[in-house]
């Protein structure tokens, strides 16, 4: 999921060595890893920044992230970068896009045992390694909308001066999910679902933190965000107002993944890293920086006043080798409607 606070750069980590037989005391480099990631992962309240220091201490290293704009487009910096990528992670593709990013042969085996992890489903996947999870929802503010949509087809039914902020699915994974979640649900009916949708849509963003950014402004009367969104309102801001209800058809879930580059600069580094991310130390602060469910349930359980999982059969979800086989076309023609 994006965070909800502004977004700030994170500053590289800068190692400094001292040639041997020079004056004084010699100063081993700092070994860094670097993570190629969303920016809200990096932002200053966001479960990056809050996991940075854990695993600096622990590892005797630097974090480095590097940033796109929203989780979609990483997979378009790997094919640009190919094996001249400088990072050694990539976190925050998930499970619509994860065929595709293994077939550029950049994605390494994660060794990993992963067959107690507390997702919706059993992970036997070798590469990918599951960090969160969600189900995506239409955000809205109880005091401005009075009759809120319960399922996609009332998405269709609702005043037209009642506009929706959708992310793009070429760039964002909640755009490329919310394009699964329709074609999930009406099958080849799809486009003709997006051209009775498309009246209503105020605009399409690159990602998740402008759209969300956009509603909070009152541009628009919802929002595709999650069913956890507003739990960062009630538990952050101490307000009931806003709410993401479980549509009729099911709501379609993510799950957001990491793994290790083949030609990762220091892949020992990223091994740990991987292993840290399903230990307390980075699990834990999942809930309350990226406001997803952490893949592997800490100790303390969720907070208090955080969203009920929804059950199996409030969810939908393709494979991931669904997805990826259907996802070009299914873009080109949402692209279709959106253009007509």
């Amino acid at each position: 999921m994006r965070f909800f606070m502004s977004l700030v750069a994170m500053a590289a980590a800068i190692s400094i060595s001292v040639g041997a037989g020079t004056m004084g005391s010699a100063q081993a480099e700092t070994p860094t890893l670097r993570i190629l990631t969303y920016e809200s992962f990096t932002s200053e309240w966001g479960l990056g920044t809050a996991i940075k220091p854990v695993f600096e201490k622990e590892c005797g290293c630097k974090i480095e992230f590097i940033s796109v704009e929203d989780g979609a487009a990483l997979l378009s910096r790997l094919k640009l970068e190919g094996a001249s990528s400088k990072a050694d992670i990539v976190l925050g593709l998930d499970t619509n896009l994860t065929v595709e990013a293994a077939a550029t042969g950049l994605i390494a085996d994660h060794g990993l045992e992963l067959s107690k992890l507390d997702l919706p489903m059993a992970w036997t996947d070798k590469q990918f390694v599951p960090f969160d999870y969600g189900w995506f929802a239409f955000v809205y503010d109880k005091t401005k909308l009075a009759n809120p949509p319960q399922s996609l087809a009332d998405l269709l039914k609702g005043d037209p001066k009642d506009k929706i902020v959708i992310e793009d699915p070429r760039t964002s994974t909640p755009g490329l999910g919310l394009l699964m979640w329709v074609r999930k649900v009406y099958g080849d009916k799809a486009p003709e679902y997006w051209a009775s949708l498309k009246p209503r849509i105020l605009t399409v963003t690159k990602g998740w933190s402008e759209a969300y950014d956009m509603f909070l402004k009152g541009e628009a009367a919802l929002v595709l965000s999650y069913t956890t969104s507003p739990s960062y309102h009630l538990i952050e801001e101490k307000t009931d107002k806003y709410a993401a209800p479980t549509f009729a058809e099911g709501n379609y879930l993510q799950v957001e993944v990491a793994a290790k580059l083949v030609h990762a600069p220091d892949p020992a580094l990223a091994d740990k890293f991987l292993a840290f991310m399903l230990t307390p130390g980075f699990q834990s602060a999942v809930a309350t920086t990226n406001w997803m469910y952490p893949a592997k349930m800490p100790a303390e359980g969720l907070p208090a006043g955080f969203a009920t999982p929804l059950t199996k059969d409030q969810t939908l979800l393709f494979t991931a080798d669904e997805a990826a086989k259907g996802r070009k076309a299914w873009v080109d023609e949402w692209l279709k409607a959106m253009s007509q």
